[in-house]
């Protein structure tokens, strides 16, 4: 009996008992049935010889559909990334899997994100802890009627732009990886997803700003950040900060604030160097030069091979992490210019201290001042010509 005729007789026998539904239901069945039946019995009906009637042996398949072949090498290659041939301008295309991709997806959205949490949280709690212990470092000899200048208004315009900017390229980058999970289920899905588009313009446009402000501070600053024998000094009393009257002699930039200049110069570089990779993709080759330099260091076997899809995973990782930990200390940098010492962020305010404060915490550079200011009104008389 053949399937149309099962059909008939379903659909004539359900006129009678069932409705018309229910007999194409099942006349579908009892068709599909027939049609297994006759593939059973054609391949039962083989040759006890024919290769394709037989298990798979050493890569052979059942069946010409696909081939005969499995070429596991052809799918190894495939899964490690090699590239084939294509006729579109995108030459990207021709990596057809890029096995890369879950590790970096699985790092960045795992450990990454975790740990980066951790740190965030982990230096709020330590500067509430420290505020709660040592309280505000205050003007131990109160403020004075005088003050003095501390920095001009062109080395403010450079601390502003830089600072600025990184709050919004913190901001905007931390939704990035974390708005999802925070900003989402409170302003919803539309709203999130504006704020976030909006986000990635700040976030492209405002990091040449960045840049800028990195040159600008390091060309005005970087000679006041030299390394100094009252650092040592300094070092080794901590600073003052945990002493309410101590505080050790400093020049313009105490050895803490030359710690604070020189992470953020270094760290600015490098995500501004892996921030590049990832405003202009596939242009650059920054991580297998710097593999390579290593190696011919350190004598180290670092991968120098990279694919720009490779390329691209490294900068995205190494942006957020170099990022984070500069988060990290930039929360403390605004901790103590602002609640942590009295008097601290008039500096970058008016760009005037109190003489005390100036005294009690850069008492050399207040010398150094006070002395080219001396000299300034009362100049050597000039010597007679003989």
């Amino acid at each position: 009996m053949n399937g149309m005729a099962i059909a008939c007789f379903a659909r004539g026998f359900g006129g009678a008992l069932l409705s018309r539904g229910l007999a194409a239901l099942v006349a579908m069945v009892l068709g599909v049935m027939v049609l297994q039946g006759a593939g059973t019995s054609a391949n039962a009906q083989q040759p006890a010889g024919d290769p394709a009637a037989e298990a798979p042996v050493q890569g052979q398949v059942p069946g010409n559909t696909l081939g005969t072949n499995s070429d596991t090498e052809l799918w190894r290659a495939v899964r490690q990334g090699v590239a084939g041939n294509v006729s579109i301008p995108d030459k990207n295309a021709a990596t057809l899997v890029q096995s890369e991709g879950e590790l970096w997806r699985s790092l960045r959205n795992g450990p990454l994100a975790l740990y980066a949490s951790w740190a965030l949280l982990a230096m709020v709690v330590v500067l509430c802890i420290f505020f709660a212990i040592r309280g505000r470092i205050r003007i131990e000899h109160g403020r004075s009627d005088q003050t003095i200048t501390r920095f001009a208004a062109v080395e403010r315009f450079g601390h502003w732009l830089l600072a600025s900017s990184f709050i919004v390229l913190a901001l905007t980058g931390l939704n990035v990886m974390y708005g999802r999970y925070v900003l989402l289920p409170v302003i919803g899905p539309d709203a999130f997803g504006a704020v976030t588009l909006f986000g990635k313009y700040l976030h492209n446009y405002l990091a040449f700003a960045f840049m800028a402000g990195l040159v600008i501070i390091f060309a005005m600053w970087v000679r006041h950040n030299l390394p100094h024998t009252s650092d040592i000094k300094w070092i080794l009393q901590g600073g003052g900060i945990f002493s309410k009257k101590l505080h050790p002699p400093a020049k313009k930039f105490n050895a803490g604030q030359k710690m604070i200049f020189w992470l953020t110069i270094l760290c600015g570089i490098s995500i501004s160097m892996s921030g590049w990779s990832l405003l202009f993709p596939y242009t650059t080759h920054f991580f297998s030069g710097t593999f390579g330099a290593v190696n011919s260091v350190f004598g180290t076997e670092l991968p120098t091979a990279l694919t720009v899809l490779q390329e691209q995973q490294l900068a995205s990782l190494w942006h957020a992490i170099m990022s984070v930990f500069l988060i990290c200390v930039i929360i403390a940098h605004i901790y103590i210019g602002s609640i942590g010492m009295e008097g601290a962020f008039d500096a970058m305010g008016s760009g005037e201290v109190d003489l005390n404060w100036a005294k009690e915490h850069h008492s050399l550079w207040v010398e150094e001042v006070l002395a080219r200011q001396g000299e300034e009104k009362h100049p050597p008389a000039a010597q007679p010509a003989e």
